[in-house]
């Protein structure tokens, strides 16, 4: 998409929904809309929504880091502590892997 075409009102709307959409466990909106927005919020000259659209750059970028770091600490955890939880670790498990090791 080119941003360059869209008015700043709709540039406003568009970063908008994709900020609140990353609330719906799509945090992918997050990062889309850090990388689409980056430039419109922080190089380009002042207009009057670029203050509202740098706020979402930032709560997205806040959000989608949030969002990483509590993956990463699950999957770090899941991978190291299943073949202990047992029956739990299995249930939990798409495959169940072979062994322990």
């Amino acid at each position: 998409m080119n941003l360059e075409r869209i008015p700043n009102e709709e540039k406003l709307s568009l970063c908008r929904r994709y900020y609140l959409g990353g609330f719906a466990f799509l945090p992918f909106l997050w990062l889309v809309n850090v990388l689409w927005f980056f430039r419109e919020a922080f190089l380009k000259p002042t207009y009057t929504e670029q203050p509202q659209i740098k706020s979402y750059v930032k709560k997205s970028a806040v959000g989608l880091t949030v969002w990483v770091a509590v993956l990463t600490t699950w999957i770090t955890i899941f991978q190291h502590f299943r073949a202990q939880w047992g029956e739990v670790g299995d249930y939990l498990s798409f495959t169940i892997p072979l062994g322990t090791a």
